[in-house]
């Protein structure tokens, strides 16, 4: 006699800074004793995690890996979950999450200025942190780019059309944080110029379409600055970006994050 194991919860993929601590969870259900362990992978070596025989699997993130669990029962049957990514941060450290966090995405890569020429590939990259890992859809003039949902966009092959304001937002389901708004110029090899940016600044581009894709009747944009040319780095206006976007949700209003 056999009866089915049925996974009830399934672990999460994570994206965390190196050294930050949590935990995997696996569930299921079946009419018998279940038996549980966990397995890693890295360079695409899989093996046994020695004692890890318990429903939550308590991690301090220190290289990027894969993680399944196998349930048995008594009758020898197993099932395995979902292949899960511990994504792990090197360069990060935990300084950069505010004391209270629960989760909601981190921008810690936002996207540069591009100038490409027509025919030649453009890519943007951004990168956040975020337990569950966040998902991502770039933005393109304030409208979705339906087939740019990684961290990574990119075209083969730019055309002039896609020259405009990019930003990409992060969000799992904790929350959503947006990155900074950043031009592209897609057009003929560029002439020598006097040094000047003929494109309009992102910056001065980015508050209106953040506006426009977050249009509501209370909305609050937060920008903490931690790098100063003159001055050393800081780590209390991020803690206080995160604080204050707190407060002001609790209020009522639709939250805009940036960073630096």
């Amino acid at each position: 006699f056999s009866a089915a194991i049925v996974i009830t919860e399934q672990p999460v993929s994570v994206s965390v800074p190196v050294g930050y601590s949590f935990a995997l969870r696996c569930r299921a259900e079946a009419c018998t004793s279940l038996q549980y362990q966990w397995f890693c992978q890295h360079q695409s070596v899989c093996c046994q995690i020695p004692g890890a025989t318990e429903q939550d699997l308590l991690i301090t993130a220190q290289q990027t890996q894969l993680y399944t669990c196998r349930i048995n029962d008594i009758y020898r049957n197993a099932v395995f979950s979902n292949w899960v990514k511990v994504e792990v941060h090197q360069c990060v450290g935990r300084g950069l999450l505010p004391q209270l966090w629960r989760g909601e995405p981190v921008i810690i890569l936002n996207p540069i200025e591009q100038k490409v020429e027509v025919g030649k590939p453009l890519q943007l990259q951004c990168a956040a942190m975020g337990v569950p890992a966040p998902s991502f859809q770039w933005y393109r003039n304030g409208n979705v780019l339906e087939h740019q949902k990684k961290k990574k966009l990119w075209i083969n092959h730019a055309k002039v059309s896609d020259s405009g304001t990019y930003l990409c937002c992060a969000s799992n389901s904790h929350g959503e944080h947006w990155t900074n708004a950043v031009d592209v110029h897609v057009g003929e090899q560029s002439q020598p110029t006097s040094g000047f940016n003929t494109l309009i600044p992102a910056e001065h581009l980015q508050c209106c379409c953040l506006v426009f894709l977050l249009a509501t009747d209370k909305i609050a944009l937060l920008v903490g600055n931690n790098h100063y040319q003159h001055h050393p780095n800081l780590m209390a206006p991020v803690t206080d970006v995160f604080e204050l976007s707190l407060l002001l949700k609790q209020l009522g209003f639709q939250v805009v994050s940036l960073l630096d």
